[in-house]
């Protein structure tokens, strides 16, 4: 099986990918050595920049009918020469980039080349992106940065112009069902009305088809806008979404928490209820320090925040294509909701309809911002009552 087979909806770029790794992989004067893997959320570029890793990696450059020990270890972010950075907080700090950069200056233990792969390097602030301009204009000859970005505009122009760009494209509807029903047990239909609900997004796609409690959120959002009429309606769905995303996110944050204590456990060869030797004690607190568990709470909540976002967006998206009788050449996202969307659509001209998106575009804006998620809600939801 190719390393590129889980890769969804971007055979132009694994077509590329895997012809530069075969061809120019242990070539040191004919391989880019960085890269800007660019797509929109959900277009899998995390998975692309993994996949390309282990194609370079690998003796069998990923095409294999299965899997090598490389290329296991590089997919699963265990291999001694892959370097990952994934943050799970707001931002990508100054020292996590120092880091990387001493890590890069080393040589390769049992590959072919050090591979560091930022995943989310559009977080990173401006003052960290120079420390990092340096590295990436003169590499050192055995390593290959690979950086991931929504955009080319979301990275400096300084990063841009050092680096050769992989654009991503928006998977299609019908490829992100055929992943669903092949990587969960979701059916035809339940893979379907996620694809469709997660409009390209492979994480969120994969979310909705294997958690009745995130698609039953949804469900309730979509209603909950549809059915405001009163300024005192929309605190109080505000108010149930705020207190639903920061659910989620701690749940999240425990069961991974979970999962990386029990890993610890195993990989320093200790039972569940064994006592945690004196001097692996600090290293295993670390795990669910207080500090690091906020942080990681407030970025799942902004996640699960963003992804209402977009379900709100949704629904104008819907309305405008009504209004613009384009349903047969585009269709529906809220298929379940086309009554009320109809009776929205008539109540909505084209020009409010369109004003609506752009309130949903400045909310976005003002959570990136760090304004306080609660008033960013109210004031929205507020702005949308008819």
């Amino acid at each position: 099986m190719s390393v590129w087979d889980a890769i969804v909806g971007q055979q132009p770029t694994v077509d590329l990918l895997s012809q530069v790794s075969q061809v120019h992989g242990d070539r040191r004067d004919a391989l880019a050595q960085s890269w800007l893997i660019c797509g929109p959320p959900g277009s899998g570029r995390s998975n692309v920049a993994r996949a390309f890793a282990a194609a370079l990696e690998s003796p069998d450059h990923g095409l294999g009918d299965q899997p090598t020990r490389v290329t296991q270890q590089v997919l699963s972010g265990t291999h001694p020469d892959v370097s990952i950075l994934a943050t799970d907080t707001v931002t990508i700090g100054i020292d996590q980039v120092r880091e990387l950069i001493s890590t890069s200056e080393q040589m390769p233990s049992t590959a072919p080349w050090r591979i560091i792969i930022i995943e989310d390097v559009d977080r990173m602030m401006e003052r960290t992106t120079n420390v990092l301009l340096k590295e990436i204009e003169e590499p050192a000859e055995h390593t290959i940065w690979l950086l991931c970005a929504p955009s080319p505009q979301d990275v400096l122009p300084t990063i841009r112009s050092r680096t050769r760009a992989v654009n991503l494209a928006v998977p299609t509807g019908a490829a992100v069902t055929a992943f669903l029903m092949e990587h969960t047990d979701a059916d035809r239909h339940v893979a379907a009305r996620a694809a469709r609900l997660a409009e390209g997004h492979i994480g969120i796609a994969r979310l909705y088809a294997t958690n009745e409690r995130v698609m039953a959120d949804r469900d309730s959002l979509v209603v909950g806008v549809l059915d405001m009429s009163r300024t005192s309606d929309a605190v109080m769905l505000a108010e149930r979404l705020i207190d639903s995303a920061r659910g989620q996110a701690e749940e999240d944050v425990a069961a991974q928490v979970t999962a990386e204590q029990r890993s610890f456990r195993r990989v320093n060869g200790l039972g569940e209820d064994e006592r945690m030797p004196s001097n692996l004690r600090s290293m295993y607190h670390a795990i669910s320090a207080k500090e690091d568990m906020r942080r990681k709470v407030t970025r799942r909540s902004r996640d699960v925040l963003d992804r209402a976002l977009n379900s709100v967006s949704s629904i104008y998206r819907d309305v405008c294509v009504l209004q613009n009788n384009a349903e047969d050449s585009v269709g529906l996202i809220n298929l379940e909701n086309r009554t009320a969307i109809t009776e929205l659509s008539v109540r909505l001209d084209r020009d409010q309809a369109i004003e609506r998106l752009g309130r949903i575009a400045v909310a976005r804006r003002r959570i990136a911002g760090n304004v306080a998620p609660q008033l960013v809600f109210e004031a929205l939801f507020s702005s949308l009552v008819v």
